[in-house]
């Protein structure tokens, strides 16, 4: 497809978005993440051919909180896979993203890496391999590398230190989720390491064009179509894909695999990753979130662009 008329797409789109009042509302329990205006509303998509589209605020960094669960399950799927699936399990949870019910029932193994236990013990494997901080720095030249830079002056994907702080002092259920599964043996490493970790992986900020680059290995079967590295193998990358479309919006991943037909994955920080396989990768942002906590107009937005552009993986 040309990228004049995504162009033409994502303006349309924008335009739409502009006119609809009721916005959500945003993740106030996060302190810097209380603080951003409703009417923030960015989207890129960067297609296999090399264009990149864009409109609104997607040059704007933002924290992109649970999305990161994404690139922390592909930098955790390069080494101990196995491990990885005697400690997470591989089905949605039907509960909110982070519900402590199921642990007890299910011995402290979590539904799935994308809801918060599941990313705790990801962000635990990982630590045990690299310590904190290096999973910080594993992390970040993982992210920089996939998102590159193509914009000048573009600011770089970085952790934001004060939302990491944030998270810490106000994440006492994560707390919980950490220290629960600790009884049952699934968190090995030093909790608090373990938690600063996860802490740091949720205060990823980078732009929507940045996230939508970052998310181009996904549609190409885990190759980055620019190094020409392979970031994932093809059978992990499609685990990514159909965990994204099963998982990546919580106990409402059923409702946005019906209204938009692709894999996601959002972050109460208002983005949400979008994936068409061998197509597009695509990235939006808007701070007002539904009760679920997923971006309520991001996912209009995205169901728009499927209605246009037919890309829906169930036609």
């Amino acid at each position: 497809m040309a990228k004049l008329d995504l162009d033409e797409m994502l303006a349309q789109i924008a335009s739409e978005i502009a006119k609809i009042t009721y916005r959500g509302r945003v993740a106030d329990y996060i302190p810097p993440l209380a603080d951003v205006s409703l009417d923030k509303f960015g989207m890129a998509v960067c297609t296999a051919d090399g264009t990149c589209a864009r409109t609104g605020d997607a040059e704007e960094g933002f924290s992109i909180q649970s999305v990161s669960k994404i690139f922390a399950l592909t930098l955790a799927l390069q080494h101990d896979a196995a491990e990885i699936w005697q400690r997470v399990g591989r089905e949605p949870s039907g509960t909110p993203f982070n519900s402590i019910v199921q642990l007890e029932s299910e011995h402290g193994i979590p539904r799935n890496p994308f809801i918060n236990a599941g990313a705790i013990v990801i962000a635990d494997i990982l630590t045990a391999r690299y310590g904190a901080k290096g999973v910080q720095a594993k992390l970040l030249a993982l992210v920089r590398d996939l998102s590159g830079r193509d914009v000048t002056g573009e600011a770089p994907v970085s952790i934001n230190e004060a939302t990491a702080r944030a998270e810490k002092s106000s994440g006492h259920r994560n707390v919980a989720l950490a220290q629960y599964m600790r009884v049952f043996g699934n968190i090995r490493h030093d909790v608090e390491e373990t938690l600063d970790a996860y802490f740091h992986q949720c205060a990823l900020t980078m732009s929507c064009t940045q996230l939508a680059r970052a998310g181009r290995y996904l549609m190409m079967e885990g190759v980055n179509p620019v190094s020409r590295h392979v970031i994932a193998t093809a059978a992990h990358n499609r685990l990514i894909l159909a965990l994204m479309m099963m998982c990546g919006h919580y106990d409402a991943s059923g409702n946005f695999a019906i209204k938009v037909g692709l894999p996601g994955k959002s972050g109460v920080g208002g983005g949400i990753l979008a994936i068409a396989p061998r197509i597009a990768s695509v990235a939006v942002w808007s701070p007002g979130l539904c009760a679920a906590g997923n971006s309520l107009l991001g996912t209009y937005a995205l169901e728009r662009l499927v209605q246009m552009t037919g890309w829906t993986v169930f036609s």
